[in-house]
């Protein structure tokens, strides 16, 4: 049996078997570093720190570049004509382009949304802001990328201003969405986190702040999905702030009996007894409007912790005035009569 004729020959044995291990030895280096470097990042990661982000983002790619490095280096010791060297160095250095690009894009967005966690600015978490980090990221790298390949962006640039015209007069309304999202970022009406009514009668926690709509999860843990142009041309009510807590009131009935005195004494009481509402805060009792035809009416306001608990807080309330106005025989408005209030003030 007779062996190859790479075998049999030395000098035809090492030119193909010294690109393998060139391969194999600058594969092994690089795996090396690799395997150093994620372990310095490994024991400096914190959750939400850059350290992590940069350690749950690279940790695949690196593979492809440890890989791509070797492959590069090997190519030196390959008898390659010099047009198929150029092919194999540019899909090189076009594979670490593109990659490099899209982990950038990747660390910008979550680096963000962890300085924006830690620091508590809602700017930072939205949606659109992720969005419009990555496209500056991902620009950067197409524009690089056609600078290495010496292609002129001019007329690409002519021809996307020709298009770009004719895409904005069809897509009036998204872009109208999309400048209106630029709008609630820049100017601040909302953050995420905050708890806001719309003029529509909606009302929950923002969610997310995206280029083209606003998510609202209410109460009821429904998503509300708004435009946003809905939400800069229309009114709304931000309980979140200046702060997130704030002043709620509510109406008492009682019939002309009562003693208003003693039920304003313990509608105090019971408010003060409510998970929820400020304790460094004495709940105010008002007499409004006061004295009407069917019964008296009385204004209960206090200040509560946290207004996405707004309604959950004034019931409890409620309850705890029915109970005690039944147990100390307060009187309350007959039915009719308090059907008959109810009529006139919806009139």
């Amino acid at each position: 049996m007779f062996a190859p004729q790479w075998l049999r020959d030395e000098k035809l044995f090492w030119r193909v078997t010294e690109p393998i291990l060139v391969f194999l030895t600058s594969l092994a280096a690089a795996l090396l570093l690799r395997h150093l470097l994620l372990r310095r990042l490994h024991g400096g990661a914190r959750p939400s720190s850059y350290a992590a982000v940069l350690l749950a983002t690279i940790r695949l790619p690196s593979l492809l570049w440890c890989l791509a490095a070797a492959i590069a280096v090997s190519l030196q010791f390959v008898e390659l004509s010099p047009r198929h060297a150029r092919w194999a160095s540019d899909a090189i250095v076009v594979f670490l382009i593109a990659s490099f690009s899209l982990v950038a894009a990747s660390i910008a967005v979550r680096s963000i949304a962890a300085y924006g966690e830690r620091q508590g600015m809602p700017l930072a978490v939205a949606g659109l802001t992720r969005t419009m980090a990555r496209l500056a990221v991902l620009a950067t790298g197409l524009l690089i990328l056609l600078a290495y390949l010496k292609i002129s962006i001019t007329p690409m640039l002519t021809a996307l201003g020709i298009g770009g015209l004719a895409v904005a007069l069809a897509l009036q309304d998204t872009l109208a969405n999309f400048f209106a999202g630029l709008h609630l970022l820049i100017e601040r009406p909302i953050f995420v986190g905050d708890y806001i009514r719309l003029e529509s009668g909606q009302e929950g926690v923002v969610t997310d702040i995206g280029w083209r709509t606003t998510r609202i999860r209410t109460l009821s843990d429904n998503m509300v999905v708004v435009p946003n142009t809905k939400i800069t041309s229309g009114i709304l009510l931000n309980y979140s702030l200046p702060q997130p807590s704030g002043a709620a009131d509510m109406p008492i009935l009682v019939a002309h009996e009562a003693d208003a005195e003693r039920v304003a004494a313990i509608a105090r009481e019971e408010a003060l007894r409510v998970d929820g509402v400020a304790r460094d805060f004495t709940p105010l009792v008002f007499l409004d409007p006061g004295v009407l035809p069917t019964h008296l009416q009385l204004r209960l306001i206090v200040r509560i912790e946290d207004q996405t608990r707004r309604g959950r807080i004034l019931s409890d309330i409620r309850w705890g005035l029915l109970k005690r106005f039944r147990e100390e025989g307060i009187p309350l408005p007959r039915a009719e009569l308090a059907a008959l209030a109810r009529d006139s003030t919806a009139g």
